[in-house]
């Protein structure tokens, strides 16, 4: 691996932050789990740092993993669902889309999106008879999670029976959690337990990201060993300026305080997902206590104009071949810093996810905020329980505020709210299809264009478990467009396993998502509009570009 750091007028600044780092021993208090390298207490902290040693302790686990390959394998199974959220999914669909291919064990694919439509494409696609379904979750009680599993459990059922249904499930869960009950209960194949050190999304060399990367033909030895040398170069004694995560974190977390908070991703085709999975965890680990760092991921390079002295670009290539973009060039000619990072070959993704981790506990530490928790994680589940529990008892949702769908309403909003560091957040609550997403990216670059800013989109209800901890946890300068649509055809949610009683469809699930999202970002004071995209999204986003 090769990192080529292009600072230009903050090289001073970024080196005075090298020699803070020695001073203050951070590498060796990061791995003696000192709390008090982020906060006075340890709660939250010394019970989440099971990341730093795990591409160690886990080899004893990889014959269990290939064991499970080899049985389905043997048994005809052909498909792998997993169903899960963020830090339980994002690494998973990584390596499906990275690492899967023909030849690979099962065709794995995850299901992150409680839009009816998403639900549907997967049931109409899979045959329960050479289907394992793989759910995902920590705490065993995320609601999306839950609801998958029953829906698919009890498919499954109707299809194969009760005695059989229960060996086309698999859990991976932490100790103590509810879903070890239920899969009991269900027949589970397996459950794995994961070290309970680890959060969600500094998981991905855990069982949560290795389990389902066996299941889509990763060779995890050759990629735990990547990460092995990744931890050696990150050692304790390493100093901080042949220390690859303290030097990357140092150089994010003092960038991020001089006001180039918005990191802005590029990378070659071969590893376009990788960023998909940064953007949790930097967005969920530093965007708290008013400050932040913005994963922008999959906005397309643009000349030096139509950015503000708020990025900073992270390119990575792969191959010793490789070259960055020429648009990359100018913009570090325009005085943006620029980071590349080269790797030789895609296994070197397994040293990348520890790279990436420690570099998020550095730039916690620069930034005086914990790296580990995600306490504003929680208001939207609160204002989305809440939303639900009205519909059981009311027997409908409100419908919440919508502005016309129009340039006009778009800008205004903008032009209205707009202030020093602003940001475009696009949270989109409707089918998440390639067709949709095509269509949203157009539109998410026509705002960077107008208006200049820095630009995010993502799907609803998966952002709520990775950047949807910065929305509300950052200095609030996110201006927020909310889109939903509604389901023609809608799903119920099973209540339990075994029983087709529901007292909620996924599309309401959604909408209450949606409407719970909406009012925690303006109980924490942001800016929000809402618009309504019918019931066919796809068209109308189309007609609105057409009119701009």
């Amino acid at each position: 691996m090769q990192i080529r750091y292009e600072l230009g007028a903050y090289q001073s600044q970024i080196q005075k932050g090298l020699l803070k780092l020695r001073e203050d021993q951070v590498p060796q208090r990061v791995w003696d789990r000192d709390h008090t390298l982020w906060k006075p207490e340890p709660r939250e902290i010394t019970n989440r740092l099971g990341w730093l040693d795990i591409p160690k302790r886990i080899r004893n686990s990889v014959p269990r993993i290939q064991s499970l390959v080899d049985d389905m394998r043997e048994e005809g199974y052909t498909d792998a669902l997993l169903l899960g959220m963020g830090g339980s999914s994002l690494a998973p669909e990584l390596f499906s889309l990275i690492f899967g291919g023909p030849s690979s064990p099962l065709s794995l694919e995850v299901l992150d999106s409680t839009d009816p439509q998403a639900v549907r494409k997967h049931r109409a696609r899979l045959n329960p008879h050479r289907t394992l379904f793989i759910v995902a979750t920590k705490s065993g009680s995320t609601v999306e999670t839950l609801s998958f599993f029953k829906y698919f459990y009890n498919w499954t059922r109707e299809v194969l029976g009760a005695a059989q249904a229960g060996k086309h499930f698999l859990g991976i869960t932490d100790p103590g959690s509810g879903l070890i009950e239920m899969g009991e209960q269900a027949g589970f194949r397996d459950i794995f337990l994961n070290d309970p050190n680890i959060g969600g999304r500094y998981s991905a060399l855990s069982f949560f990201g290795l389990v389902p990367a066996g299941l889509a033909g990763v060779d995890i030895k050759k990629l735990l060993s990547s990460a092995r040398e990744m931890m050696d170069d990150c050692s304790r004694k390493a100093d901080p300026e042949n220390h690859p995560g303290a030097k990357l974190g140092n150089t994010l977390g003092i960038l991020a305080k001089h006001g180039r908070d918005k990191v802005t991703f590029s990378t070659q085709p071969a590893v376009a997902s990788f960023p998909n999975w940064i953007e949790q965890l930097l967005a969920e680990s530093i965007g708290k206590e008013g400050k932040g760092i913005l994963p922008v991921v999959d906005e397309p390079l643009a000349k030096p104009e139509f950015y503000r002295e708020d990025r900073v670009f992270v390119h990575l290539a792969v191959g010793q071949e490789s070259t960055a973009p020429s648009l990359l060039a100018s913009l570090q000619d325009a005085g943006h810093p620029v980071i590349e990072i080269k790797i030789e070959d895609i296994y070197d993704l397994g040293g990348q996810f520890y790279l990436w981790e420690f570099a998020t506990a550095v730039a916690g530490y620069h930034l005086g905020i914990n790296p580990f928790n995600q306490p504003n994680v929680e208001s939207a589940k609160i204002r989305a329980k809440e939303m639900v529990e009205a519909y059981e008892k009311e027997g409908a949702l409100p419908e919440g505020k919508t502005s016309p769908f129009t340039w006009e309403s778009v800008t205004t909003f903008i032009e209205k709210h707009r202030q020093e560091g602003s940001y475009l957040a696009i949270q989109a609550f409707i089918p998440p299809t390639e067709a949709n997403r095509e269509s949203l990216n157009t539109f998410r670059v026509r705002l960077r264009d107008t208006f200049k800013l820095a630009t995010t989109f993502e799907f609803g209800p998966r952002f709520l478990h990775s950047t949807g901890q910065l929305h509300k946890g950052d200095a609030g300068k996110g201006l927020f467009i909310q889109l939903t649509s509604q389901s023609e055809e809608d799903i119920p949610v099973p209540k339990k396993i075994g029983s087709s009683a529901s007292s909620i469809s996924f599309g309401r699930l959604k909408h209450a998502q949606a409407l719970g999202d909406a009012r925690a970002l303006r109980d924490a004071g942001r800016s929000l509009i809402r618009f309504s995209l019918g019931n066919n999204p796809k068209r109308r986003l189309d007609q609105f570009l057409d009119r701009q």
